[in-house]
């Protein structure tokens, strides 16, 4: 639901691929989260591709959440079972609150698309330094899915009951009451 008396507030979003074979020019989720994030008026604020390594993961994050410009990180890649999956080891220690109810309705939304093949996923969220970080697999459809049935709605400061938009500026509140920054 939208609420016509709310004007729309670009965002500056980071995307960013896990993958140890993927490019530039063959990123087809960063790609289509990169288009969607755009067209939606939103601002790629950073894109980066690093491998399956849990410190480059989470080095890039860290950094992109300290930047000033940048509201939102949006990982691809890296959610599997497999050994080179890292992605969640590497960014869910360094979450400040973790966003369970991302994981529950990233699921029933691939449910709708891959049935039980989404068990395969461990997709989540969470905020790290009073940013939005969002973890999802590494296919296009799966970026699909989370962009338009779940952060495309949360993300526009117009979508009510409730949306992340409203609350940023208290995001970090914990840090300022401590009197200083997270990890």
């Amino acid at each position: 639901m939208s609420a016509p008396d709310r004007l729309f507030l670009p965002l500056g979003i980071a995307v960013l691929t896990v993958s140890d074979t993927r490019k530039a020019g063959d990123d087809r989720s960063g790609d289509t989260l990169a288009a969607r994030l755009t067209e939606a008026g939103h601002r790629l604020a950073a894109r980066a591709i690093v491998p399956d390594d849990r410190d480059a993961i989470r080095n890039t994050v860290l950094t992109w959440s300290r930047d000033p410009e940048v509201d939102v990180v949006i990982t691809t890649g890296g959610t599997g079972f497999t050994g080179r999956d890292v992605t969640p080891e590497a960014l869910e220690p360094i979450f400040e609150k973790r966003m369970d109810g991302f994981s529950a309705v990233f699921h029933r939304v691939s449910f709708e698309t891959i049935g039980v093949s989404t068990i395969q996923s461990r997709a989540t969220g969470g905020v790290v330094n009073a940013t939005f970080v969002f973890v999802l697999p590494g296919s296009p459809g799966a970026c699909r899915d989370a962009w338009d049935h779940i952060l495309k709605p949360q993300l526009d400061y117009r979508h009510k009951p409730c949306n992340f938009v409203e609350i940023m500026p208290r995001l970090d509140e914990h840090l300022r009451r401590k009197g200083g920054a997270a990890a």
